[in-house]
């Protein structure tokens, strides 16, 4: 019996482009082309298929059961297009992109990629800067580093854990110094980043410190200006130890009263099922360099004695 022939190669690229963006607009412009040409796409595809792919109003479409199934199985086709048409054009080369949070690209990851640049001449690596979920369903990026908290779901993703997480309290050594104790440290003005904003109330549960409400507190959109922010004076922040590490080194900041370590950790994501030898390498190049990576001074095991607990 003579096969169905499948539908045009165009419609199920722009439905791809549209179930990624959840948005006709957004989908046309990655593609260059009209909001209405996306909609004539998938009308077409919709008809070859006899099935209902979108529902809803003209402006608020969203996918029907069979739209996600189809747009859950079409991404990493279309990823693995990519990724052929590209080792194609750039012969033995492979260019992986790394979506990463920016505070750990420029004081973690940036530092020492040089390291995995000598050791796989064959692989570039582009970091782009990102705090948003993990979905491979839609995202296009090769790998994704996070922090993971234990109940976190990322579909499609395989995590590979690297670096454990540490925080506690920085500020400039001037104010520091000023702070003889937790307590005196929870009075000062607070620091904090608009993608954490719980990390006072967490890191004060996990040192037994009974937190009173702030008398001053500023917040940043991200957590490279508030590590800033603490630098010039202006506060303490709560801040991971792989964010302030280099400056706590330099002596741009102080951290006295060391970190904790959190129920939390820096991972690598990548596509479930997608074989590649380069991420396979930065990834195991990231479990290396975990491994490595010099834990907050003064206390390796990362916790608070439980004097320092009694002075608050």
């Amino acid at each position: 019996m003579k096969s169905a022939a499948p539908p045009p190669l165009n419609a199920l690229r722009t439905f791809d482009a549209f179930a990624r963006h959840g948005s006709m607009t957004r989908a046309a412009a990655e593609l260059c082309v009209t909001h209405g040409a996306v909609s004539r796409q998938i009308a077409a595809l919709q008809t070859a298929l006899g099935v209902v792919l979108v529902s809803g109003p003209r402006h608020a479409l969203v996918l029907t059961e069979a739209g996600t199934q189809l747009a859950e199985r079409l991404t990493p086709a279309f990823g693995a297009i990519t990724d052929a048409v590209q080792a194609t054009r750039h012969g033995v080369a492979r260019e992986i992109e790394i979506s990463c949070l920016g505070t750990f690209a420029l004081k973690w990851l940036i530092p020492r990629l040089p390291d995995f640049l000598e050791a796989h001449p064959e692989v570039r690596v582009r970091v782009s800067e990102s705090y948003a979920p993990v979905d491979y369903r839609r995202d296009r990026f090769d790998g994704a580093i996070r922090i993971i908290e234990p109940d976190e779901v990322h579909p499609r993703a395989q995590a590979t854990r690297f670096l454990p997480q540490h925080q506690g309290p920085v500020g400039a050594p001037e104010l520091m110094a000023c702070l003889p104790t937790l307590a005196a440290v929870a009075d000062a003005p607070r620091l904090r980043s608009a993608t954490f904003r719980r990390a006072w109330p967490a890191w004060a549960v996990m040192v037994g410190l009974d937190l009173p409400p702030a008398k001053v507190e500023r917040e940043f959109a991200h957590n490279h200006s508030m590590v800033e922010a603490a630098a010039s004076g202006m506060g303490v922040a709560i801040a991971p130890w792989a964010f302030v590490a280099p400056d706590v080194k330099a002596g741009r900041l102080a951290a006295p009263f060391g970190f904790v370590e959190r129920p939390s950790w820096f991972a690598f994501l990548r596509p479930e099922g997608r074989r590649d030898p380069a991420v396979d390498a930065f990834r195991d190049w990231l479990v290396e360099q975990g491994e490595i990576s010099p834990p907050p001074p003064g206390r390796a095991s990362g916790r608070l004695s439980e004097g320092d607990g009694q002075r608050a």
